[in-house]
C-alpha cells in the first residue's frame, strides 16, 4: 500500500468520524449532503445517463448475434398480362430469414471493448459529479452560516449605535457633546442599517441557493465537523489527485475508447464471414392456372436455403478511410482532452492548497485583529470619559471591531470550502469517503451488469419517473427579525 494509499484512508476515516459526531438538534452537514446525495437532479439525472451509456454493451454486442425476421405478403392481381394463362389472381406469400455473423474484421470486438470501456469513463464521471454536487453542497452549507453570523454581527453593529446615538443625543442635550457628534452618531448608524440590509439580502440569496442545491430550505445549521489531516504541502495533494480524481480517470478511459474506435474502423476494409439460413412458401389460394380448363396445378409452393456468405470490400467509395480518419482525429481529441483535464486538476488541486493555507493564516491574523480591536474599543471609550477622545473615535474603534469580525467569519467559510474542494480534487470527497450510510448507495454497476448480457428483444424498463424533488412549493427565504446566535465554524 502506497503512502498515498495510507494518507487517504486517515483522512477519510477522520472526516467520516467528523460527519457522525456532528450534533443532532440541528441540521447537520451530513444531513445537507445526504440530502443532496438523494434528491439533486443535477446528480439523480448523471445516474441516468450512466444508465444509458450502460446500453451501448448490449447494442455493441447485438452488431455480433444471430439476426432473424420473418415477413409476410397477401397480393391481388388485378390486371394480368393476357398472355400469362397460369398467372394466380392472388396470393399469400412468407418467408423466414436467420443470419449469423462469424466474422467481421474485429469490428464487432473492437467496438464492444470500446462500448465497455466508455461504462468505465461514465462511471469515473458520476464519480466527479458526486464530488462536484457535494462540493456546492458545502459551500453553500457554509455560505449560510457566514450570512447568519454576519447579519448577527450587523445586527449587533445597529443595536450599539443605537445606543451611542442616543448617548450622544442625551450629552448634547446637556451641552456635553457638539451638533457635530450627533451628526456623526447618526451617519454612522445610517451606514450600519444599510450594511445591515445588504448582510440580509446576501443571507437570503445564500438560503435560495442551498434550497437549489439540496432541496429543503435551511434551518439552524449546526457547526460542520473538522476536516480530516490535509496534506503537508502541495506536490502530495497533487500526487494523489493525478491517482485519484475521477475526471482524469474518465479521461483516460476515453482514449482507450478512442482507440478501439480506430481499430473498429479499420475492420471495415477486412472481409466478412455470416451464415445464413432462410426459407419461403407462397400460396396461390386456387387462383394458380384458373384460366386454363382441365388442368390441375399445385396451389402450393416452397423452398429453403443454407449457406455461407463470404463478403471481399473491393472499393467503398473512400468510406473505410474517411471513417478511420475520422476516429484517429477523435483519438487525438481525447489525447489533448486528456492533458487539459490532468492540467485543469493540477492547477485546482493547487490553488486548493494554497487558499486553504492562506485561510488559515487569515484565521489566525483575524482572531489576534478581533482581540486587539475589542480591547482598542474599550481603551477608547474609557478615554472617551475623560475627554481624551472623541465621539469619532469611538465610531472608527466599533467599525475596526466589526470589520476584524466579519472577516473571520469569512475566512473560516472560506478555509472550509477550500478544503472540502483540496479534498475533492484529490478524489476523496464522495458518498462512500464521506460515510453518507443513512440510505443505500447508488452503485451503477448494478445496473450495468443487470443489462450488459440482456438478449430479449423486449426486455424494457418501466416508464422513468423523476427522482429528484421539486423546490417549487418551498416558501421564498427570508431572515427572521430575531433569531439565535449564528453556529461558530471550527
Amino acid at each position: 500500500m502506497t503512502a498515498f494509499k495510507c494518507f487517504s484512508m486517515v483522512s477519510c476515516a477522520a472526516l467520516v468520524a467528523g460527519l457522525m459526531a456532528a450534533p443532532a438538534q440541528a441540521e447537520t452537514l451530513r444531513e445537507a449532503l445526504m440530502a443532496a446525495y438523494q434528491k439533486n437532479p443535477t446528480l439523480t439525472g448523471a445516474r441516468a445517463q450512466q444508465r444509458a451509456t450502460d446500453e451501448g454493451v448490449p447494442i455493441a454486442l447485438a452488431d455480433g448475434r444471430p439476426n432473424s425476421s420473418a415477413n409476410a405478403t397477401y397480393q391481388e392481381n388485378i390486371v394480368v398480362n393476357a398472355n400469362a394463362f397460369t398467372a394466380p389472381s392472388r396470393q399469400l406469400t412468407s418467408s423466414i430469414n436467420l443470419n449469423v455473423p462469424i466474422y467481421s474484421g474485429g469490428s464487432v470486438r473492437n467496438a464492444v471493448n470500446a462500448a465497455k470501456v466508455r461504462v468505465g469513463a461514465g462511471q469515473a464521471d458520476l464519480r466527479g459529479t458526486e464530488s462536484s454536487i457535494f462540493s456546492q453542497t458545502v459551500a453553500a452549507y457554509m455560505d449560510v452560516i457566514r450570512d447568519t453570523a454576519i447579519v448577527d454581527l450587523n445586527r449587533t453593529q445597529v443595536r450599539v449605535l443605537e445606543v451611542n446615538l442616543q448617548a450622544t443625543s442625551d450629552r448634547f442635550e446637556i451641552g456635553d457633546l457638539t451638533r457635530t457628534d450627533v451628526a456623526q452618531s447618526q451617519a454612522r448608524l445610517a451606514i450600519a442599517m444599510s450594511d445591515l440590509q445588504t448582510a440580509e439580502s446576501n443571507l437570503i440569496r445564500s438560503k435560495e441557493v442551498y434550497v437549489q442545491i439540496v432541496g429543503n430550505a435551511p434551518v439552524d445549521l449546526a457547526a460542520p465537523p473538522p476536516l480530516p489531516g490535509l496534506p503537508e504541502e502541495p506536490n502530495m495533494a497533487v500526487a494523489i489527485a493525478l491517482e485519484s480524481n475521477p475526471d482524469l480517470l474518465a479521461a483516460k478511459e476515453r482514449i482507450a475508447a478512442a482507440e478501439y474506435d480506430v481499430k473498429a474502423a479499420r475492420g471495415t476494409r477486412k472481409p466478412s464471414v455470416s451464415a445464413f439460413a432462410q426459407g419461403a412458401y407462397a400460396n396461390f389460394l386456387g387462383t394458380l392456372g384458373g384460366n386454363v380448363p382441365g388442368v390441375n396445378f399445385i396451389q402450393e409452393q416452397s423452398n429453403a436455403q443454407l449457406g455461407v456468405t463470404l463478403n471481399v470490400p473491393i472499393y467503398q467509395g473512400g468510406r473505410p478511410g474517411a471513417q478511420i480518419r475520422q476516429a484517429q482525429a477523435r483519438s487525438g481529441v481525447a489525447i489533448e482532452q486528456e492533458i487539459a483535464v490532468e492540467r485543469n486538476i493540477i492547477s485546482q488541486t493547487r490553488a486548493s492548497y494554497a487558499s486553504w493555507k492562506a485561510s488559515l493564516q487569515v484565521i489566525a491574523s483575524s482572531e489576534e485583529a478581533v482581540k486587539a480591536n475589542a480591547l482598542s474599543l474599550e481603551g477608547v471609550r474609557a478615554e472617551n470619559s475623560v475627554g481624551n477622545r472623541t465621539i469619532l473615535d469611538i465610531l472608527n474603534a466599533e467599525q475596526e471591531l466589526l470589520n476584524s469580525q466579519v472577516q473571520l467569519v469569512i475566512a473560516r467559510r472560506n478555509a472550509y470550502v477550500a478544503g472540502f474542494t483540496l479534498l475533492a480534487s484529490m478524489g476523496r470527497a464522495e458518498a462512500r469517503d464521506l460515510g453518507l450510510e443513512g440510505g443505500v448507495l447508488y452503485d451503477p454497476e448494478i445496473n450495468y451488469n443487470r443489462v450488459r448480457k440482456k438478449l430479449n428483444d423486449y426486455a424494457t424498463d418501466p416508464n422513468p419517473t423523476a427522482q429528484a424533488t421539486r423546490t417549487v412549493d418551498t416558501p421564498a427565504q427570508s431572515v427572521p427579525l430575531v433569531g439565535p446566535p449564528a453556529p461558530k465554524t471550527p
